[in-house]
């Protein structure tokens, strides 16, 4: 067709337009063809004067021939052409028919039409009236306006020509006014004409070609008119073109090209419109094309205001024209250049013209959202200087048909809304170069017809497509390249897409946002990003599809044999496109790989990257794209079932009907896999079902340094049953076997839900064999050991299938593949390489489990510990469970101290021995420093004056003995003693009445006054007792001296207060008055019983009374029953001297010896018990020897206060004839106040017949306070009453089974020598249970000791101090205090065994570093073996005291006389 001709012919003239345009560069010392100025600001430099009325501007281009200065048809005019042209002008009144002088004011107010070309040159102002036209109407026809003052065109106002050049100072279009030269166009220039030479009514061309409605869909993108003008895009200067004719005898159908408008101006004010369109027509022609528009200004400013080029419509529309416009400022102002419609093909407009910025040097093409299919072609770009852009927009489309060209700016290529770039789509192979700083698409395409080089900082793409077509012909396939030095970032389902080799290269990130972004190609290469990201939805894929001859390249080069080739293993280090590479497709050089949608390619690698992470949504696949046949092919046989494929192991057989086709063999190796899978048997005549391809990650030289799988890594073989639209399933065929993954790494993670598959195939649903498992290797690149070891997997749920694929009805499963890894060195096993577990050791190569051997048995609480980097050596280190343990036996301290020893058995029998001889050496030390102390022989008491021995109860005799103090107790009248025992709960008082002894002898209300006085002394204050209190729970014995220092401060305060501060007011004597001398303060040895002696003052008429005149009378004992204060019967200097009036003192002396040595054994608590051998023995030893001498004792209570507290004592009386004891029982109708009650039916349970004495005595007069006028009441007490005597437990009443006073058992060296050998086993024990305890930690140690301070090592120092020391006295009270650390000691036993309970049967740990409970209750199964020992120790050491302290007291043990007269005997 004649299309196709022109279109041939038209190639070779713009082929050799092009070899003329690069001849006339290299022979011309211009920049190029193409003349440009460089960006500016218009007119900055502009400068009037009085003899110039035109800017001195240089003008922007330079063209190759310099026409005439001020010849005519020029776009600008120099200043210097005014002289010359000044003359040729038309004038104001006689030739335009205004009003005034083109050199002030012309202003026309009538329409002209001038008949040939003009000038109107003039130094003032020229302005145009509304609705007045100046015209020239015939085509080409110029107007020349060169004006140093302005020009105003009026509303409605025009001027009009086929080239119009206009300079002034301003140039101002008001509303609907215009600058015209629509279809008036002249002649194009000489060698080029844009109209179409056939008889289609095609349109003219310019700037853009004009639209043909005769091409068919193969010829798109051809047109109508050719373009022209190309080289003055900077100053178009051409006028456009006629469209073509359908007449071939008329050739004026078309419509006429637009004229030429330049217009040079400082401000342009446009309300109105310039324009240069061309001609319109109907279907007889075609539009014709749009003319040129120059403007330069230094502002360009509007409201509506338009500047147009446009082609004009016809059957085929015109092309679009050409502007170039130079300004500062542009806004207000629309600016068109877009083609004509075609009438003839609504679809098909004419191509859009160009408009160039000479400001920012960008050239722009817009058709105006014009759908059109024919191209604004594009020809050579400057290279000196570089245009600033290139902008494609609004449905516009560009052609650049050369085989080669080189598109190059210094700024952006933007290509926008549904533009179109086409390259080299009359070539059969061609090469196009774009070179920019930014390229940038959004809703367009570029297709490329051969090979692309596309180079710029920052690649942008969205909703848009870059295709790449290259040849069929392999010898004229070229690469292609796109780089990005910045940023590549593809979004709104944008797609890069090329049936060639493509390289996709940059610095910075690569990111395919998300779904429908794509960059495809036969064989894919992405390299030098720092990094790539695959967005979800988002596809990296090489090659298109299985059917393309790469594919078959590739597989041939896998499936035939089975080898590497040497680049998987060592790829190049050159990251480039190579087009004879084995993989498919290649990421290199990228330090950061994210993927989140799908990668995919037949060999897949990915090379010289640091990180790669598989998302969960993304996908690194290579399945079904690996061989169709292969080295393990299945086999088939006729009419029976194809047998999967084989590789990691042998593929399943196919059945069907009774006909066995076996699966394919295994091949391969585990150590360094790379073949790919082997497809199914195919009996049938569709294609085979694929293998799995080969995924490589990394390579021997540089691994990946992190591999993190969230998603799935597959070359999984294809199944039968596959819906993949491609493949043509056949019946009966067999499943593919699964691929390769050959990973060299550093690090892997595999992450929940992961995936590592090479996964065979199903077989068909009509019995196929199951394709077997493909091999899955990870070569670790470095497996640190030793210290240096860290893990290099992190497994969480992810799995590593190579599993078989499942076979159909009877068809068989596929064999699974095999999984390898590098081997491991000493230490580590496993796929990963981890560490054998605690307690095996591994010390050769391999990976195996059973590598990891058991390590020899180790000690009691003893684990093996974990050693990083794996054991490799049969000596497993090892470390006992808690530090308190000691290595290498994991022995506590006090076991490492016995087994130092030789044992348990010879450390206790070297302890007992050390034990033995060192008391033995204390006893031999003792006697050396202390003298001999043995009291077992039986000692008389002596009789006589000497009595020092009887301690402590008959210490105040020798008192009497050293003087007689008779007349004292002549004077004496009457003793009071003080309730209570002296303690901070019962202190010391006196009742405020006085007895009815000394009624006679006191002032009553003195007397009273004197009692409060003596009881506020008497009481203690609040802090003595809480520092008791507080003592008494830190350390007792601590707090019993405290308590004996402040009764000691009481009495001394009670006696200087009543001795030399009280006043004795309350006497009746006046000479005890003024001496002080009727009342003396004294209390017993242990400061709990305590009284005031009453004397006469000698003045008084009433003599005192003898001993049976006071009868009966009551003695009080001192101490309160407990172990520290035994009841005491103490007889001073002045109860011995009354006594001695009716009873030998010697006789006396022995009863209060005996008496003490049976009351001594009585004890708080267990009164009950304690008193009936006091009462037998007074009954037996006492009463019957006194009786000879008219007197008799009894037991009794008296004084018992309010809160319970009582006294005991004795009663004498006078003997009746026969003795009381042997009277009957005598009740009183009264019952007198006592602890219990003791009334009437207290005694129902006396048998009837038993002999009583009676026990009421308050009612008589005596010589204690039980006669008071406030009847304090009283009893005596005998075997029956004393059973119903009120007895309240203290509150250390337990202790009392270890403190109590015994009788003494003699042997006293014995004993001494038992307690220094209790002692030391003491100290010993204590010594060993801390050393034992401190292995359940420090705290416990604490705890224990500190529980009661010092508690747990005082006693043994009490204890040699009590030993040592001299004086019976001394000793016995040192005794007792060793007595009180001891059993104090057993509280801290008890925390030891509280302790050891929770810690060894419940597993509770003191502290932080806690033992699991498994460990600590196989620790120790004897742990209380000690604390018990220990606590029996001090059990046995109490009662030992109780002897050596009786032995020290009583001294003489004929007190303890059974027979009565063995114990009178002298």
């Amino acid at each position: 067709m004649k299309v196709l001709t022109s279109l041939g012919l038209w190639s070779k003239f713009f082929l050799c337009l092009e070899i003329l345009a690069s001849l006339a560069i290299c022979s011309t010392s211009e920049p190029g063809l193409i003349q440009q100025s460089a960006p500016r600001s218009a007119y900055s430099d502009i400068s009037v004067s009085e003899n110039s009325w035109q800017p001195n501007v240089r003008p922007p281009w330079k063209p190759n021939v310099k026409p005439p200065r001020c010849d005519p048809s020029q776009p600008r005019y120099d200043s210097k052409c005014y002289a010359k042209l000044v003359n040729q002008s038309l004038r104001c009144e006689s030739d335009l028919g205004g009003v005034g002088s083109l050199e002030t004011l012309c202003r026309l107010r009538f329409s002209i039409t001038l008949g040939a070309s003009s000038f109107i040159v003039g130094a003032g102002t020229l302005e145009i009236d509304h609705h007045v036209t100046l015209a020239c109407a015939s085509p080409g026809c110029e107007i020349v306006v060169l004006l140093s003052g302005n020009l105003i065109l009026g509303p409605d106002s025009s001027i009009s020509g086929g080239s119009l050049t206009i300079q002034a100072a301003n140039l101002t279009l008001l509303d609907k006014s215009s600058i015209n030269s629509t279809a008036l166009g002249g002649a194009p220039p000489i060698g080029t004409s844009g109209t179409p030479s056939n008889f289609e009514g095609a349109g003219g061309g310019h700037g853009g070609r004009g639209a043909s409605c005769e091409q068919t869909d193969d010829q798109l993108g051809t047109g109508g008119g050719d373009i022209y003008s190309w080289e003055t895009l900077s100053a178009p200067w051409s006028h456009g073109s006629r469209g073509g004719t359908t007449e071939e005898t008329s050739r004026d159908l078309g419509g006429a090209g637009g004229g030429r408008i330049a217009i040079t101006t400082g401000e342009l004010s446009i309300n109105g419109a310039i324009v240069a369109n061309g001609g319109s027509v109907g279907l007889s022609g075609g539009g014709g094309s749009g003319g040129s528009i120059i403007i330069r200004a230094q502002n360009i400013e509007g409201k509506d205001g338009a500047i147009s080029a446009s082609g004009g419509i016809g059957r085929g529309g015109g092309g679009g024209g050409r502007l170039a416009i130079d300004y500062t400022q542009l806004q207000g102002v629309d600016i068109f250049y877009h083609g004509g419609d075609s009438l003839g093909c609504t679809q098909n407009s004419g191509a859009a013209g160009t408009w160039f910025d000479v400001t920012t040097q960008t050239l722009t093409i817009s058709n105006n959202n014009k759908d059109s299919q024919t191209d604004t072609v594009l020809l050579t770009f400057p290279v000196r200087p570089l245009w600033g852009g290139v902008l494609v927009k609004e449905s516009a489309r560009v052609g650049l048909p050369m085989q080669w060209s080189r598109m190059q700016v210094s700024g952006a290529v933007k290509l926008l809304s549904e533009s179109v770039v086409s390259f080299g789509a009359q070539f059969s192979s061609s090469e196009l170069e774009l070179i920019s700083d930014d390229f940038v698409m959004e809703n367009s395409t570029l297709l490329v017809y051969g090979a692309l080089r596309l180079t710029a900082n920052t690649l942008s793409l969205r909703k848009s497509m870059i295709d790449i077509v290259a040849s069929s012909d392999e010898m004229l396939v070229a690469a292609s390249a796109v780089e990005a030095s910045n940023l590549a970032y593809i979004r709104g389902g944008s797609t890069i897409r090329s049936n060639a080799n493509l390289g996709v290269h940059g610095q910075g990130l690569l990111q395919l946002q998300g779904p429908g972004d794509s960059i495809m190609a036969q064989r894919l290469f992405v390299s030098l990003f720092f990094n790539v990201i695959i967005g979800p939805g988002a596809t990296l894929r090489a090659p298109l599809d299985t059917n393309s001859p790469i594919q078959d390249q590739i597989t041939n080069m896998y499936c035939k044999k089975s080898f590497c080739p040497t680049e998987v293993l060592s790829p190049s280090e050159d990251c480039t496109l190579n087009v004879s590479s084995p993989f498919t497709l290649q990421i290199c050089r990228v330090e950061d790989v994210d993927i989140f949608g799908v990668i995919s390619g037949t060999v897949v690698h990915i090379q010289r990257a640091r990180n790669v992470t598989v998302n969960r949504e993304g996908v690194l696949s290579a399945s079904g794209l690996g061989c169709v046949e292969g080295l393990g092919v299945g086999n088939a046989t006729d009419k029976g079932a194809g047998g999967g494929g084989g590789h990691g192991g042998k593929g399943g057989a196919g059945v069907r009907d009774g006909i066995t086709s076996n699966g394919g063999d295994s091949y391969g190796s585990d150590e360094l896999p790379c073949e790919l899978g082997s497809g199914g048997g195919n009996p049938g005549t569709g294609n085979s079902t694929a293998g799995g391809g080969l995924i490589v990650v990394g390579s021997m030289e540089h691994p990946v340094t992190v591999l993190d799988v969230y998603g799935v890594v597959a070359a999984d073989g294809a199944s039968s049953t596959s819906n993949d639209p491609v493949r043509v399933e056949v019946a009966g065929s067999g499943g593919g076997s699964g691929g390769s993954l050959l990973l060299f790494l550093q690090t892997i993670t595999l992450g929940n839900g992961s995936r590592l598959s090479t996964v065979g195939g199903k077989g068909s649903a009509v019995g196929g064999g199951g394709g077997a498992g493909g091999r899955v290797h990870l070569h670790w690149a470095h497996i640190p050991i030793g210290e240096d070891y860290v893990p290099i997997a992190t497994i969480a749920e992810g799995r590593v299938d190579t599993s078989g694929g499942a076979g159909s009805n009877d068809g068989l499963k596929g064999d699974h593949g095999k999984v390898s890894g590098k081997q491991c060195p000493r230490g580590l096993y496993g796929l990963y390489c981890v560490e054998c577990p605690v307690g095996t050791y591994k010390n050769v190569t391999g990976s195996s489990r059973e590598l990891c051997r058991e390590c020899p048995p180790l000690p009691h609480r003893a684990k093996h510990v974990y050693v990083r980097g794996g054991v490799s050596e049969s000596t497993c280190p090892y470390q006992c469970i808690s530090e308190k343990y000691r290595m290498p036996h994991c022995h506590t301290m006090l076991e490492e101290l016995i087994y130092t020893l030789g044992g348990p058995y010879l450390f206790a029998l070297f302890l007992t021995s050390v034990m033995i001889i060192l008391a033995l050496m204390l006893s031999v030390a003792r006697m050396k420093l202390v003298g001999n102390d043995d009291y077992s022989r039986t000692t008389a008491t002596p009789r006589g004056l000497h009595v020092e021995q009887s301690f402590p109860f008959l210490e105040s005799l020798n008192e009497v003995l050293e003087t007689t103090r008779v007349e004292e107790s002549q004077c004496h009248i009457h003793r009071i003693y003080f309730m209570g025992s002296n303690s901070f709960n019962e202190p010391w008082h006196l009742p405020h009445s006085p007895p009815d002894q000394i009624v006679d002898f006191v002032y009553e209300d003195a007397f009273n006054r004197f009692v409060e006085e003596v009881n506020g002394l008497a009481a203690y204050q609040w802090w003595e007792g809480s520092v008791h209190s507080i003592l008494t729970l830190v350390a007792y014995p601590f707090a019993w001296s405290w308590q004996q220092w402040r009764r000691w401060e009481k009495l001394q305060r009670l006696q200087e207060f009543v001795h030399s501060e009280y006043d004795h007011a309350c006497l009746r004597s006046c000479r005890s008055r003024a001496l002080y001398e009727g009342l003396k303060v004294s209390a017993g040895p242990d400061l709990v019983l305590a009284y005031i002696d009453v004397f006469l003052g000698g003045d008084e008429k009433r003599l005192p009374t003898s001993l049976h005149e006071r009868m009966p009378m009551s003695i009080i004992f001192g101490g309160n029953g407990s172990y520290l204060s035994a009841y005491n019967f103490h007889s001073d200097n002045l109860l011995t001297n009354l006594m001695s009036q009716a009873v030998p003192a010697t006789m006396w002396y022995r009863l209060v010896a005996g008496l003490n040595a049976q009351l001594r054994t009585v004890r708080k608590g267990s009164l009950r018990s304690t008193l009936l051998p006091v009462i037998s023995w007074l009954e037996s030893h006492a009463n019957p020897w006194l009786y000879e001498h008219g007197l008799r004792i009894d037991l009794a209570w008296c004084q018992a206060t309010v809160s319970g507290y009582y006294q005991l004592g004795l009663l004498l009386n006078e003997a009746d004839d026969i003795p009381q004891c042997f009277q009957s029982a005598t009740l009183l109708n009264m019952p007198p106040r006592s602890p219990a009650s003791l009334s009437t039916g207290s005694f129902g349970s006396v048998e009837e017949g038993t002999l009583r004495r009676p026990q009421s005595w308050h009612l008589s007069p005596s010589y204690s306070s039980l006669g008071s006028r406030r009847r304090i009441g009283g009893a005596t007490l005998d075997a029956v009453s004393v059973k119903t005597l009120e007895d309240g437990h203290f509150p250390a009443f337990p202790l009392s089974f270890l403190l109590r006073n015994t009788r003494p058992v003699g042997q006293q060296a014995s004993v001494g020598l038992a307690i220094s050998l209790l002692i030391l086993v003491d100290l010993s024990l204590t010594l060993l249970m801390l050393l034992q305890f401190h292995s359940v930690g420090i705290e416990a140690v604490l705890l224990i000791v500190l529980f009661l301070p010092l508690s747990s090592v005082l006693p043994c120092a009490a204890g040699l101090n009590a030993l040592f020391s001299h004086g019976s006295k001394r000793s016995a009270g040192l005794a007792r205090v060793y007595a009180l650390w001891n059993v104090s000691s057993i509280v801290n036993v008890l925390v030891a065994l509280t302790i050891g309970f929770l810690h060894y049967d419940m597993g509770v740990a003191l502290h932080a570093n806690h033992i699991h409970p498994r460990f600590i209750k196989s620790e120790e199964d004897t742990w209380w073996v000690l604390p018990a020992l220990l606590l029996l120790v001090k059990c046995v050491q109490a009662r030992t005291i109780d002897l050596h302290v009786a032995n020290l007291e009583i001294q003489d043990r004929s007190l303890y006389a059974s027979d009565p007269f063995k114990f009178w005997e002298p």
